[in-house]
């Protein structure tokens, strides 16, 4: 296809960063490659290929790719033959191209209930609430549990805030606001205060998993988040959908003790049951925006049964390696979740869950940047490891588990590039940056950019914490540099409406339905763009002497700076 690049350009050189203290890396000159040098591995990126990957691994063969099942195996099947076509080597040490990732599926019977100042709510499951356990046991119970409102359910001591102050939840049913506290200027207050949970961006602090985390840390009998479209950015439909079918958990030893009942609520649910409480959900909302906020007892009483069917199951990472000429020990890890949500027997009509976008997408965009690196003349100075990880539809559950049970050690992995769907709208003169900020791989993209004229822009809505729900933020959590792209929003050709009405019309539309599927309108030509950007990031990380760090101020820094003493700063 067309290159964006002006002869120029195609003179650029890799520009060196400053050599980092510890191991013999320091004293490893930076490579000069050229763009023209780059160029058969950049060519062969194409849109013919991204769709006929995509294509495959989308396809009503593959059963929407659910772990555990035939769809797993097909498409652990197609990936391997992948990467033994382009002469990859096994990504796993022990000579084979897959890490097992044990599982555990529960598929649950689910009843709850309110009791209201003394009068039953019954609440219908998938219309009132959804809920499920990740304690490994066949039944789950609470019963006439006191339910106590927490505000946000957020104790962030660096912002002087404490939603659960002195009162002890142990036990009971604690019902939280989604997101975290969008705290307003008191000179202006049409302005949010930056100052506080970075203002409009989302911090962990307002991820569902958060939540149920500090929940579980305060003995918590369960957790009921109160779920709106606006702040959760995705309808309350992507939540029930699969209200009552299998979900999957990693196998801890500990049965994963977690808050036994993790569960969501409609807002309007949630609107009629605190009225009856006698309580007004506008009025505790705004009540919840203060740090002297203190929880609130509703007068009410829950009960959930969840009675599981358990197997266990040896799900799959998926791995390929090339390693790299001078520093094999050192790695840039390209991720991509290989999973969707699989086929639901009982629906009528489409009832496959391809996840076209979401992510067969992705899992082709990473087999090309796989085919392009076999295309350099001389291999890069870092190994790179291409993985397509399970389960990230579950809870980031393969990223997870790989984070934490690493092939090659987290201290020698240099970087963590993901990629969770591919623009298929068209060519942007921008990418958007999902964190930009965070780390200097965004200096790196910076400059790749450039050489597309292209700019780079910070996440549009930075409210929904899209940086916590994709399979880098678990490299990120242990302390590997994570970059994340998206989409951009200025579209060649298009006004400036277009990019943000094409995002809403797929969230509201296609994001985790049986509708995410190829569509005739597709424009790859804007993908192709983007992964060659992604392919010069990592490889000009893999050839520079300086490992990519945490800006100072972001929460992952601290965890990398002890994790790489004596081997980089």
């Amino acid at each position: 296809m067309t290159m964006r690049w002006s002869q120029s350009a195609l003179a650029l050189v890799f520009l060196a960063l400053p050599a980092c203290a510890g191991d013999d890396a320091a004293t490893t000159p930076d490579a000069a490659v050229t763009m023209e040098e780059m160029q058969p591995a950049l060519s062969s990126i194409t849109a013919e290929d991204i769709l006929r990957h995509t294509a495959a691994l989308a396809d009503d063969s593959m059963e929407g790719r659910a772990p555990g099942g035939v769809g797993e195996e097909r498409t652990i099947r197609y990936l391997e033959g992948q990467f033994k076509a382009l002469g990859l080597a096994a990504g796993n040490p022990d000579g084979t191209y897959v890490q097992k990732v044990p599982l555990v599926g529960m598929t649950p019977v689910i009843e709850a209930s309110l009791n209201v100042k003394g009068k039953a709510m019954p609440l219908q499951g998938k219309v009132d609430y959804t809920a499920r356990t990740r304690h490994v046991k066949p039944e789950v119970k609470v019963e006439n549990s006191d339910v106590v409102f927490v505000g946000y359910g957020v104790v962030a001591p660096e912002f002087g805030w404490d939603d659960y102050k002195d009162v002890d939840v142990r036990g009971k049913t604690i019902v939280m606001l989604v997101s975290d506290p969008p705290i307003r200027l008191a000179a202006d207050t049409s302005k949010l205060d930056d100052n506080m949970f970075r203002g409009r961006a989302m911090t962990y602090y307002g991820r569902w998993t958060y939540k149920y985390e500090i929940a579980a840390q305060k003995g918590a009998a369960a957790a009921i988040i109160v779920h709106e479209t606006g702040p959760a950015g995705y309808p309350f439909e992507v939540l029930n959908a699969r209200f009552g079918q299998e979900e999957f958990d990693i196998n801890s030893p500990d049965n994963n003790k977690a808050v036994a009942v993790q569960a969501w609520m409609a807002e309007p649910t949630a609107r009629t049951f605190l009225t009856q409480a006698g309580q007004d959900f506008d009025k505790l909302k705004a009540a919840a925006l203060g740090k002297d906020f203190r929880p609130v007892d509703l007068g009410t009483k829950a009960n959930f049964n969840i009675r599981n069917t358990i197997r266990n199951i040896d799900s799959h990472n998926v791995a390929a390696r090339l390693e790299g000429a001078t520093h094999p020990d050192e790695y840039v890890v390209y991720t991509a979740h290989w999973d969707h949500l699989g086929k639901i027997e009982e629906m009528e009509g489409d009832n496959i869950y391809n996840g076209a976008l979401d992510n067969a997408s992705g899992t082709a965009a990473l087999l090309e940047l796989a085919e392009a690196f076999t295309k350099l003349g001389t291999k890069p100075n870092r190994s790179i490891l291409f993985l397509a990880v399970t389960a990230e539809e579950r809870g980031l559950l393969g990223a997870k588990y790989y984070a934490e049970n690493p092939l090659y050690p987290l201290a020698k992995t240099v970087a963590n590039i993901n990629m969770d769907g591919v623009n298929q709208w068209g060519r942007t003169s921008d990418l958007t940056v999902v964190g930009l900020g965070n780390s200097t791989l965004d200096d790196v993209l910076q400059e790749a950019a450039t050489t597309q004229n292209r700019t780079l822009n910070p996440d549009a809505e930075p409210e929904k914490g899209f940086y916590y729900r994709s399979d880098h933020f678990e490299f990120a959590k242990q302390g590997v540099p994570a970059l994340y792209t998206d989409a951009g929003i200025k579209y060649v050709g298009k006004d400036s409406t277009y990019g943000q009405a094409k995002r809403d019309e797929y969230t509201n539309i296609d994001y985790h339905k049986p509708t995410d599927e190829i569509k005739p309108d597709w424009d790859l030509s804007g993908a192709v763009d983007d992964l060659q950007l992604l392919f010069q990031v990592g490889y000009r990380v893999s050839q520079r002497a300086a490992f990519p760090e945490w800006k100072p101020g972001t929460e992952f820094k601290a965890k990398r700076d002890s994790m790489v003493t004596g081997t980089a700063k």
